[in-house]
């Protein structure tokens, strides 16, 4: 089966944030050659009018990437405590004055958005994307299970890399994967590098939703390359045996996977194969139909 990759942030030197036509299609050509049939270009935090004019010019570059669904954004409305790998200058809260600019701006082709539900002006903003189309995550988030479920119901169907950039899972405190794992609607994506989620913990989300893990790659633009120094957004990032951290710290920035190395993490985490395959094709190909 085809793989379709939900989060993908580029390759072989180019990221999507800014890379010019025959950039973005030698980082796309390298994901399919790896079994990509289809993947969204996403893109990390910015100034919400740097990012409008960004998806202005992939509007004019998607109908000559074949394999390119559309664009995922990855912010800028995320929770400052938890924005990962995200420039924290970039971030601001959201709003439906900011989600009609973007979805304008985009003309169609923004399929999915990342919003930290608890953020002043998130339910206006989740319901201004829903009704245009757009798939809500959430994401990047201090939210509780109770401001993460609100969101699922008011349209939201996607958790943004999970257990990665939020709460966990506890006890008690079930937070943004309890409320995921809780409706039936919503995939879960997950990095499965075995760093961003241990295999014991990855195997127990296959085994509790399914049918609702979608894995990705969160792949950055040092993939297919080599170790070094590379850029995320505004953030420089060293990769040390594979694996980015922004500079001088231990925060991950991204994955080097491809999807099928993805599958066969899953596999050795004792994920049947048929189902590992089914979430790196069938289960994400759900979430953009």
């Amino acid at each position: 089966m085809p793989f379709v990759d939900l989060h993908c942030h580029g390759a072989l030197g180019h990221g999507f944030d800014d890379a010019d036509l025959d950039g973005v299609r030698a980082a796309v050509d390298h994901h399919r050659a790896h079994g990509t049939q289809a993947l969204l270009l996403s893109l990390v935090s910015a100034r919400v009018d740097r990012v409008a004019r960004r998806l202005s010019e992939l509007a004019e570059m998607l109908p000559l990437l074949p394999g390119v669904a559309g664009v995922h954004l990855e912010g800028p409305f995320l929770a400052p405590g938890r924005r990962g790998a995200h420039d924290p200058a970039a971030l601001t809260v959201p709003s439906s004055e900011a989600a009609e600019l973007l979805i304008e701006a985009g003309d169609g082709i923004v399929r999915s958005v990342t919003i930290a539900p608890e953020l002043p002006g998130a339910g206006e903003a989740i319901e201004r994307f829903v009704a245009a189309g757009v798939v809500v995550a959430v994401g990047h988030t201090e939210a509780d299970y109770d401001a993460a479920a609100a969101a699922f119901d008011r349209g939201a169907r996607l958790l943004t890399h999970a257990f990665n950039a939020m709460p966990g899972l506890g006890h008690r405190a079930p937070g943004p994967v309890g409320a995921a794992l809780a409706r039936d609607h919503v995939v879960l994506e997950v990095i499965a590098d075995g760093v961003h989620v241990h295999p014991v913990v990855m195997r127990t989300l296959f085994d509790a939703a399914p049918d609702r893990v979608a894995l990705v790659t969160d792949a950055m633009s040092a993939t297919g390359l080599g170790d070094g120094f590379y850029r995320l957004g505004g953030l420089d990032v060293e990769v040390r045996d594979a694996q980015p951290v922004i500079a001088g710290t231990d925060t991950l920035a991204g994955s080097t996977l491809t999807m099928d190395r993805a599958v066969a993490a899953a596999v050795s985490a004792g994920v049947p194969e048929a189902v590992a395959r089914a979430a790196a094709s069938t289960v994400p190909a759900g979430v953009l139909s």
